[in-house]
């Protein structure tokens, strides 16, 4: 079975139809977005149509946990606080609902799906597990693959029972260890902070265990300009063209 992962769509319609179209061309079986579907884009409630529209199933994003309770809107920092409060006026009823039954975590065809850390955790973010932390995690995790967002940073972390690896992971073909567990971090299709405009998302193979990380190219400037028209902090458009590295509270 072939699944696409898709994670951090954040309102960008341009990255996910074409994302769409890509994994058209891929041929997988399923759909899978580890949340943050919504917010900083100009388009999040297209998007949620959109993800509707092709039956994906999802998990809760910090930015979703803002929809299900706003005091959770606290923990954002100021300009992402603005881009949410925008986002939450642009969300029908029927969204808010579908947003509000959407669970912490997926497992799915042996493999677990979570925004944040697993196996639950949707505010925490990978880099703030010391090693001990994510050896205790990878020995504890049912699964021996989970997928993960929110850094929105590719990378793969592997554990064979004695040592632990953290690699960044680029567009390619990796094999994957049947005797090894994994945390895959899955990256970002609407707003990357790896250094590369180019959304980006994953092609696992459950039956060869072969993980394809893909980047496809989209009209961001587009979006730029949606997200000022829309009154969103500018530095959200920005941030398109560069795939700003930085990581903030969002």
């Amino acid at each position: 079975m072939k699944i696409a992962v898709l994670s951090d769509i954040h309102g960008n319609l341009e990255a996910l139809h074409t994302v769409m179209e890509e994994i058209r061309h891929q041929r997988v079986d399923t759909v899978i977005s580890l949340g943050d579907n919504i917010g900083y884009g100009p388009d999040s409630q297209s998007v949620m149509d959109l993800l509707a529209e092709y039956k994906i199933a999802s998990v809760l994003g910090n930015h979703e946990m803002a929809v299900k309770n706003r005091a959770n809107l606290e923990w954002f920092n100021p300009m992402a606080q603005k881009a949410l409060e925008i986002t939450l006026s642009q969300l029908s009823g029927p969204a808010v609902a579908k947003i509000c039954q959407l669970p912490f975590f997926l497992v799915k065809h042996g493999l677990r799906f979570v925004h944040g850390v697993p196996p639950a955790n949707v505010f925490l973010y990978l880099f703030q597990l010391p090693e001990k932390k994510l050896i205790q995690k990878l020995d504890r995790l049912r699964e021996r693959i989970c997928f993960v967002g929110h850094t929105h940073n590719l990378e793969i972390i592997s554990w064979d029972s004695d040592h632990l690896t953290r690699d960044k992971l680029g567009p390619g073909i990796s094999q994957l260890n049947i005797n090894k567990k994994y945390i895959i971090n899955a990256g970002s299709v609407g707003q990357p902070r790896d250094g590369s405009p180019e959304a980006k998302f994953l092609v696992y193979d459950t039956q060869t265990r072969q993980l394809s990380v893909m980047a496809v190219d989209y009209p961001f400037a587009e979006t730029g300009k949606k997200i000022i028209a829309a009154g969103i902090p500018k530095m959200y458009a920005e941030k398109l063209a560069v795939g700003a590295d930085t990581v903030e509270s969002g």
